[in-house]
């Protein structure tokens, strides 16, 4: 888990944006998934719900650093 954290921290701030729209529509197409019955995807919508939470709290940081 910690290696994730330093992969975005290491992205500059245009690329966690980007970053986080994929993960924005990712969690969109697994939870249509989920609601289709395919339950395959349980694991990695927990994944990607945890990632887009650190990067939406890398780009906090980085907006209240410029402040």
């Amino acid at each position: 888990m910690a290696r994730r954290v330093e992969k975005f921290r290491e992205m500059s701030t245009n690329e966690l944006e980007i970053q986080q729209r994929d993960l924005a529509e990712q969690i969109f197409r697994l939870r249509f998934q989920l609601s289709t019955g395919q339950a395959e995807g349980l694991k990695k919508l927990r994944e990607a719900k945890r990632d887009l939470a650190r990067v939406k709290t890398l780009l906090r940081e980085t907006e209240l650093r410029k402040a």
